[in-house]
C-alpha cells in the first residue's frame, strides 16, 4: 500500500484529503507545519509522494519542494503535489520552478484530487520500474570482467599464456575471464583450407576402398 503524506496546517482540508485517501486505498500520514513535513520526508524510509499545502507555518509547502530536490539523494524518486488557492500563472509557474510535480488549486474537486493522485502514482511506479532496471544492469555490468593489458599467444597454435604461466586454448582462456559463452563453428576460410580437402581425401579413400572391395569378389 503506498504512503502519502499530508501537510496542512488546516485541520479540516487534512482530515477531508486523509479520508478522501483512505477510501481510495492508501496508507496516510499528517502533518500540521513545514519543518515537520519536512523531516518525514528527509527519512531514508519517507513517503515517496506529498501532497503539500503552499502557505504553512514555520517553512511553505514551496520551500519544502526545494529543499527535497536540493538536499536528497532519492528526490527523484520523490513526487511533490502543492496545494494553494494561488491561482495566478505566475504563481503555478513558481510552485513548479520550486520542484512539484503537480499542484492543486483550493477549492479542490475529489475527483480531481483523485486523478492528480493517480498521476503521481503511476509516474512512482514508472520510476521504480526504471530504478529495478537500471540496479540490474549495474549488477550485471559488475559480473563482467574486462581484459586489459597484454597478452602473451601464441603465432602459430593461437594459445594464450595464463598467470601461471600456464598455455591455454583462447576460448578456455577468455570464457575463465569474462561472461563470454561460445558457439563453435567454421569461417569460409578455414573451410577452404582444412576442412574442404578433408572431405576430398576422405571421398578418396572411400573410393578406393569401394574399388578394393569390388575388385576382390570379381
Amino acid at each position: 500500500m503506498m504512503r502519502i503524506l499530508v501537510a496542512d496546517d488546516d485541520f479540516l482540508t487534512r482530515q477531508m484529503i486523509e479520508t478522501l485517501l483512505i477510501k481510495w486505498g492508501y496508507d496516510v500520514i499528517t502533518s500540521c507545519n513545514g519543518n515537520e513535513a519536512w523531516n518525514i520526508l528527509k527519512d531514508e524510509n519517507g513517503p515517496r509522494l506529498a501532497i503539500l499545502d503552499w502557505m504553512m507555518p514555520e517553512m511553505d509547502g514551496a520551500e519544502i519542494c526545494r529543499k527535497v530536490r536540493q538536499e536528497l539523494p532519492r528526490s527523484e524518486m520523490i513526487c511533490l503535489i502543492l496545494l494553494t488557492s494561488k491561482g495566478h500563472k505566475e504563481d503555478i509557474v513558481e510552485g513548479l520552478k520550486a520542484g512539484a510535480n503537480d499542484y492543486i488549486t483550493k477549492p479542490f474537486n475529489h475527483e480531481e484530487l483523485q486523478v492528480r493522485v493517480q498521476n503521481a502514482r503511476q509516474m512512482i511506479d514508472l520510476q521504480s520500474a526504471l530504478a529495478a532496471r537500471v540496479k540490474e544492469l549495474e549488477e550485471a555490468m559488475a559480473h563482467i570482467k574486462i581484459l586489459r593489458g597484454f597478452l602473451p599467444i601464441c603465432s602459430y597454435c593461437k594459445k594464450i599464456r595464463n598467470d601461471q604461466n600456464y598455455w591455454q586454448q583462447l576460448e578456455i582462456y577468455l570464457a575463465a575471464h569474462s561472461d563470454v559463452q561460445f558457439s563453435h563453428g567454421i569461417c569460409p576460410e578455414c573451410y577452404q583450407k582444412y576442412v574442404k580437402p578433408e572431405l576430398e581425401e576422405l571421398k578418396r579413400m572411400n573410393k578406393s576402398v569401394r574399388e578394393t572391395e569390388n575388385a576382390a569378389t570379381e
